[in-house]
């Protein structure tokens, strides 16, 4: 945060919807800025006119004047003004256009808050702060790695919003945990928070749980039920696995999110409510859309901030405290201990099934172990095995007879391959075969510096 007696910046956000004007603002008063904020291009410039601002961060697609308008306008009165523009990927053209016409640079959707907080420092000659605390979390809430403790910083920054938000990882990484932190520190933390999870319901019977039903919609419904939507009205729901929504419900999702209107099924009337809604999935939705499987203004909708949850063979520094954790849960007895050969096995393996595998491996062990201390032998011999043969579980032999892991050789192709485009992340992806955001989320768990020269 920057010190009271220096004047803070003022960053004008420009912005049709309301919702990602107030989760910029707040972000941005977050980081040490000043804000104030406009719904069109028109209001832009008379603030513009008004007052003095530092910096202009405006939405490409609004109605009346565009982003890239509001560029050129601003460029005819205040060519050192910097002007962020914030576009959704089928924009970027118009963007890279802006960026020619006197914008700073541009910022794709979904909005990644390192890199929109990178950015702004930059445009503003200001230092970002990296050591910023996380907000109150559960006592029982494990959080060592530094790069869980950024998940959180993130999330803490938008829960106060009504942004949606898209909660992306591996199963089992704790992307309800994620979800539950974000709903308990909003304003809505006291409403209901309703879930529903997309892949857990027969495909003919998710639009009933969703929306709910009238009397006779379906042989079996005796009478009318609300769904989770209306269930959760003033708080937030959370759609987990959104991935698996039936495409044909998706558009009814879409205007669900626009403007909070739905309708049970076998009904036509109309019904409303406030909804909040938190989505998380284990899939790629960039591939999804591409394969013509999730629809692409329903990404954008649902993808207004990402946050991603890394698996925990990333975040090494959590594997031990949640294996203790779990093992004082287990044996009931808060001096439980795990011998220090049995905790080399959990740094050693890979843990696929992430938090909920490693959960299963203590419970198994607790019961093995009989209360005393785990060894190694009270393991799940898979585990153990994994471990002493890593040629068995994804590993490939190298000269001196030493051993890679498949994730190791990735990590290095992945280096090699930006390293040869020069820090393009953009080009380094196309070469690759994977997506912009997943060899994003890839760096940051490397914890590598790079840059983007896009």
């Amino acid at each position: 945060m920057m010190p009271d007696t220096i004047a803070r910046p003022t960053i004008l956000i420009v912005d049709d919807e309301p919702a990602q004007r107030e989760l910029l603002a707040r972000c941005l008063l977050e980081w040490g800025f000043d804000t104030v904020q406009a719904e069109e291009g028109e209001e832009a410039l008379d603030v513009i006119d008004d007052r003095h601002v530092d910096m202009v961060i405006s939405d490409v697609r609004m109605p009346g004047m565009t982003g890239l308008e509001l560029v050129s306008a601003i460029r005819e009165t205040s060519v050192a003004l910097p002007v962020l523009v914030i576009t959704a990927f089928p924009d970027i053209r118009q963007a890279v256009d802006a960026v020619k016409d006197g914008a700073l640079d541009y910022l794709a959707k979904p909005i990644d808050l390192d890199e929109l907080r990178d950015l702004v420092a930059a445009a503003l000659g200001t230092r970002r702060a990296d050591d910023d605390p996380i907000a109150p979390t559960p006592s029982d809430l494990v959080c060592e790695s530094t790069q869980m403790k950024h998940v959180l910083r993130e999330a803490h920054l938008v829960a106060a919003s009504d942004a949606t938000i898209l909660i992306t990882g591996e199963s089992g990484t704790g992307k309800e945990v994620v979800a539950d932190l974000i709903h308990s520190w909003s304003d809505r933390a006291s409403s209901p928070f309703v879930k529903l999870n997309c892949a857990a319901i027969p495909e003919n019977m998710v639009e009933s749980e969703l929306f709910g039903h009238e009397r006779g919609a379906f042989t079996g419904a005796a009478g009318t039920r609300d769904g989770r939507w209306a269930t959760a009205d003033g708080g937030t729901l959370m759609l987990d696995e959104i991935g698996e929504l039936p495409h044909a419900l998706q558009a009814k999702l879409l205007r669900a999110l626009q403007d909070g209107s739905f309708s049970r099924l076998g009904s036509d009337s109309t019904l409303h409510a406030d909804v909040r809604v938190i989505a998380a999935t284990n899939r790629d939705l960039e591939e999804e859309v591409a394969g013509g499987r999730f629809r692409e203004d329903l990404f954008y909708r649902v993808n207004v901030v990402e946050l991603h949850v890394p698996a925990l063979r990333d975040r090494p520094d959590d594997i031990t405290p949640l294996a203790r954790q779990f093992a004082r849960e287990f044996t009931g007895d808060e001096s439980a201990r795990i011998s220090p050969a049995a905790e080399r096995v959990f740094l050693s393996y890979p843990w696929p099934g992430n938090i909920r595998e490693l959960r299963n491996v203590l419970e198994r062990a607790c019961l093995m172990a009989r209360g005393a201390i785990i060894l190694p032998e009270h393991l799940s011999p898979r585990v153990v095995q994994a471990v002493r043969s890593p040629q068995k579980d994804g590993a490939t032999s190298q000269p001196g007879g030493t051993t890679q892991t498949l994730a190791e050789l990735e990590r290095q192709k992945i280096l090699e391959t930006l390293a040869q485009c020069r820090g393009n992340r953009t080009r380094a992806a196309e070469l690759l075969g994977i997506g912009r955001r997943t060899l994003i989320y890839k760096l940051k768990s490397y914890a590598k510096d790079v840059s983007d020269e896009e």
